[in-house]
């Protein structure tokens, strides 16, 4: 280890989870012996925490756990499997086999498409897990690390108009993945029935034996659009073109949304930019980043454990001299670039390419079947026909990529048939966004999911009474302070804090590089929507020509700006 007094093994004795890792056997832990074990539906002792470097969480359903204690059962225990889906690329043939195993073997019969750029089972039963991950397996699709102390799925910007330049940056990202993959054979072992290889030691020279000290996320973003929230991240590579040709990144290290309610020690922060790199010392970098964080990151405290907690701990420029020298690279000033926006370009797009692109609004991601809008048998009846790929943004929606002229009319029938275009949706819809929440979220302290539906509607009423309808504002719901949702990044957010009560925060701006701030702590749904009402009045009135909501809060002093998270976040 570098520089021993700022290693997390230093800073006291080592949360339990340290131990876990260390005992598991490179992730095996006792997972094999839970799958036969026939006396609960859920995984024991440790292996409920190891399955998440499986990429999967145990949960239940919270909306029937009251009933099954009263009948003495317990909770309907199934997991929840997030695929590994770099730059959230997928073949329509990959599609139909996703969506015949959501259909046929989980609770709910859907595919949620998240803001991780990639897509999950919800309520799958212990019996049909390994069968999950040989399907997915026998269609080149696997889960590991999408979840753990590791570096999870990496995000790409699904941007379908520069054809080559995003097929460059997403070449990128899945290198990025593979090189940052657990090099355990535990998953093939345990899910594949792979063989043991008898004398063999498992060996992990990135993350170590004992892995990271608390998950760990990495984008691939090409300006202007930043639809994967730099900010949210880790570490970041921002593509840096000439002449539509990617020459490097700008690589932003540090950033991240999770908090706890009442700890001051936890906040959300913005990443720092260290720096830019041509790309042939991109693995190099992204290997020195993790290995700094590995051995300099808190494995006392998992709470002040992620990037963002050792970089304020040891300083920005320490931790950058020290991927320096382990990479043996030096970074170069930042190459200029501008964020515009980070929303997803929805409808028709022609591609220089001469190929077509139409880009699909899923509300909350969830693609199911109802009476009035069967999403899911569309997505299938599109796949069907469909030449291209599908690619699953950071936003959670969906763009059929890659359509030659003469499918286009096809395409878009099919599309409103099943209602996956959907006129009535307005702006101020397609700019919200909300995490997964109850019933299945075992961390959920308020709706959000089934919540912002209905919520829209009232913020939508709002903007038409003071005519403003046609502005849209960054809103997002998230369940619980750890962030899914990415409302630590919007212009409005909801943070659950117990059911049917949030924290409101304002002041994120519009391209997702501000963090916005507490204005009214543990309010319930219509004291949010009265204090929208007077602020909203108070932009349409007031506002500067084109002026965004959250600029216009910061300008008018409604709430201070957040310059820098962990000195001005409670101030």
């Amino acid at each position: 280890m570098s520089e021993q007094k700022f290693t997390g093994d230093t800073l006291g004795p080592l949360a339990d989870n340290e131990r876990l890792k260390d005992d598991s056997n490179f992730l095996r832990g006792t997972i094999s012996e839970d799958l036969t074990n026939p006396i609960t539906g859920g995984f024991t002792d440790d292996n409920f925490q190891l399955i998440r470097f499986h990429g999967m969480y145990q949960q239940d359903d919270r909306d029937i756990r009251a009933e099954r204690q009263k009948q003495k059962l317990e909770p309907l225990h199934n997991v929840m499997l997030r695929a590994r889906m770099p730059g959230g690329i997928i073949s329509p043939e990959q599609w139909l086999a996703i969506d015949r195993f959501a259909k046929e073997n989980t609770l709910y019969g859907s595919i949620r498409l998240t803001t991780r750029q990639t897509f999950q089972f919800h309520g799958v039963l212990k019996p049909n897990i390994k069968m999950m991950h040989q399907t997915l397996n026998k269609y080149g699709i696997d889960a590991i690390a999408t979840a753990g102390d590791v570096n999870r799925n990496v995000l790409c910007t699904s941007n379908p108009v520069e054809s080559e330049l995003h097929q460059q940056a997403y070449d990128w990202a899945k290198r990025i993945s593979e090189h940052l993959l657990p090099k355990t054979r535990a998953y093939a072992e345990i899910w594949l029935d792979g063989e043991k290889v008898e004398g063999k030691q498992d060996d992990e020279p990135i993350l170590g034996k004992r892995y990271l000290p608390r998950k760990f996320k990495t984008t691939v973003v090409i300006p202007p659009q930043n639809d994967v929230d730099v900010h949210a991240n880790d570490l970041n590579f921002v593509a840096i073109a000439e002449k539509g040709q990617l020459v490097g990144f700008n690589v932003l290290v540090g950033g991240g949304l999770a908090m706890t309610h009442g700890d001051t020690s936890t906040y959300p922060r913005r990443a720092d930019d260290f720096g830019f790199i041509p790309l042939e010392h991109t693995l190099k970098i992204a290997e020195a980043v993790v290995t700094t964080q590995r051995d300099w990151g808190n494995r006392s405290n998992r709470k002040n454990a992620k990037t963002k907690y050792t970089l304020d701990r040891v300083g920005v420029e320490t931790f950058k001299a020290e991927v320096e020298k382990r990479a043996s690279v030096s970074f170069a000033p930042s190459r200029p670039y501008t964020f515009t926006g980070r929303g997803d370009r929805l409808g028709w797009t022609k591609g220089i390419d001469g190929k077509y692109h139409l880009a699909l609004f899923i509300e909350n991601g969830r693609l199911r079947d109802t009476p009035e809008k069967p999403l899911k048998t569309g997505m299938a009846e599109i796949a069907k026909v469909h030449q291209g790929d599908f690619r699953m943004t950071a936003n959670q929606n969906l763009i059929i990529a890659g359509i030659p002229e003469a499918q286009k009319d096809q395409i878009e029938a099919l599309a409103r048939r099943y209602r996956l275009i959907d006129d009535a949706h307005s702006v101020q819809r397609t700019n919200s966004m909300a995490c997964v929440s109850f019933p299945t979220c075992p961390l959920a302290m308020a709706e959000a999911e089934r919540f912002l539906p209905d919520f829209v509607t009232q913020v939508e009423k709002i903007q038409q009474k003071h005519q403003v309808q046609d502005d849209p504002i960054v809103l997002r719901v998230t369940g619980c302070p750890n962030g899914c949702g990415r409302a630590m990044l919007s212009e409005v957010g909801l943070v659950g804090k117990a059911p049917g009560r949030y924290n409101l925060h304002l002041g994120g701006n519009w391209e997702g590089t501000r963090i916005p701030k507490m204005y009214k702590e543990n309010i319930t749904d219509q004291e949010i929507l009265a204090e929208l009402d007077t602020l909203i009045g108070r932009w349409a009135r007031e506002r500067q020509e084109g002026e965004h909501f959250g600029d216009f809060l910061i300008r008018t002093d409604v709430i201070a700006p957040v310059h820098v998270s962990k000195r001005d976040f409670y101030a």
